[in-house]
């Protein structure tokens, strides 16, 4: 049911422009955006004591499609990932503009680029889009994670809008409060990867219930002086009790 109030903006067109704010203050087509972000597949990120990591939903719908090619972990940089939950042609674009700064950086100055100017890139362009006239919003959080001069995990989350913020466990897309509290209770600062990736695939599968299966996700991680490296799919069934 359409809320009066809402339905009288988009009569009165407050909802037409992301640059236009409606009397109480609201911009209407971030809103939007950010619903359909919570409508997106989830992922949790998480700092563990032995590096950072990243559990995706994929959240198959076609049993033909090839697992591999719905790959929701993108790598940045051998030293960082991202996943995304909302539209993900709108991440693969953000995705494909930091791959290329994290290239310039290695050619530039000989050193990896560190994972907040990544995020800091990618929260700056989704500002811009959420400011000008003629452009929407681009409907996706994204969750990044790094491992900094090889001994140093970082986690950070952007919003629509382009703020963002560390963290050492969070989640984003669909019921992403819910797989919040149970970090909450979950969650601790010594787990390693191995216990944090069993930890997220059992919040998982107590949120999902019967439509839980192994063979929609897929983790990443990377470990104090190694690089990203990526499992899904038979090998995350050891993980799950």
């Amino acid at each position: 049911m359409v809320d009066l109030g809402t339905q009288q903006h988009q009569i009165m067109g407050y909802d037409r422009t992301s640059a236009m704010f409606s009397p109480e203050g609201h911009l209407l087509q971030v809103e939007y955006a950010e619903k359909t972000v919570r409508l997106g597949a989830a992922s949790i990120g998480m700092l563990c004591s032995d590096g950072v990591l990243i559990v995706a939903d994929k959240r198959l719908q076609n049993e033909l499609m090839l697992p591999e090619s719905a790959s929701k972990i993108y790598e940045i940089d051998s030293h960082i990932a991202a996943t995304a939950a909302g539209i993900l042609s709108d991440a693969r674009i953000l995705v494909e503009k930091v791959q290329l700064s994290a290239q310039q950086n290695r050619l530039i100055y000989d050193s990896p680029i560190d994972t907040e100017s990544i995020i800091k890139e990618i929260a700056d362009t989704q500002q811009l889009f959420s400011s000008y006239g003629g452009a929407r919003p681009l409907a996706v959080r994204i969750l990044a994670i790094g491992m900094d001069q090889n001994i140093t995990p970082k986690l950070f989350i952007t919003d629509v809008i382009g703020n963002y913020f560390g963290y050492k466990a969070a989640a984003i897309g669909e019921n992403d409060d819910k797989i919040e509290e149970e970090l909450k209770k979950d969650y601790k600062d010594n787990m390693d990867i191995n216990e944090g990736i069993k930890t997220s695939l059992n919040i998982f599968k107590k949120i999902l219930g019967k439509n839980f299966d192994i063979k929609r996700f897929e983790a990443g991680f990377i470990k104090k002086k190694e690089e990203l490296k990526k499992i899904s799919g038979d090998d995350l069934k050891k993980f799950v009790k």
